[in-house]
């Protein structure tokens, strides 16, 4: 498997529109709607880029083989830095690679103290949360939706990366 992350303006308008508007993602995503067009895509991919200039991170898109997978990174939510992930079903499994070089990256190369994750209360707490050690930090509201929010703290003193994870600490991608 071959993995790079891309910013959003370098993946066709298209992917992203059928990557917003699939079903299964939208099920994933409270806030999601199916009304993406690739007019609303180009926007949308200039606002995610724009973040890296304004705040000095962002998310990616992520592209594995030649293929748009899906989105996702670190985004501003408040004083935090959010983690997000997005893939597309087909790439349901991929997650804790992704997830893993994103959390490296806020630690190791961000040198954040914490990352956030939220999630809406219709989900349950998936075993990446607690695997990766993801504890409850209070609930936020987006547009009318709740979302329960749990943080990472990083245990690095010198420059590393959280412990190192058992093989059998697999990111739960399928829902």
């Amino acid at each position: 498997m071959h993995l790079e992350f891309k910013r959003f303006t370098q993946i066709k308008p298209a992917d992203i529109t059928a990557l917003n508007n699939h079903p299964k993602v939208l099920q994933q995503m409270p806030l999601g709607s199916p009304d993406f067009d690739d007019e609303k895509s180009r926007s949308w991919a200039e606002e995610k880029d724009a973040q890296w200039e304004i705040n000095g991170y962002g998310p990616w898109a992520f592209v594995i083989d030649d293929i748009f997978a899906g989105w996702g990174g670190l985004q501003k939510e408040g004083d935090d830095a959010d983690l997000a992930l997005v893939l597309h079903p087909d790439f349901w499994g991929t997650g804790k690679i992704i997830c893993d070089e994103i959390i490296r990256h806020a630690f190791d190369e961000m040198h954040l103290t914490s990352i956030t994750i939220l999630l809406p209360l219709s989900r349950k707490v998936s075993r990446f949360i607690t695997r990766y050690g993801f504890q409850p930090d209070g609930s936020v509201n987006y547009d009318g939706v709740d979302f329960r929010r749990y943080r990472l703290f990083s245990d690095h003193t010198d420059g590393h990366i959280m412990a190192e994870r058992s093989e059998r600490e697999v990111f739960e991608t399928r829902r």
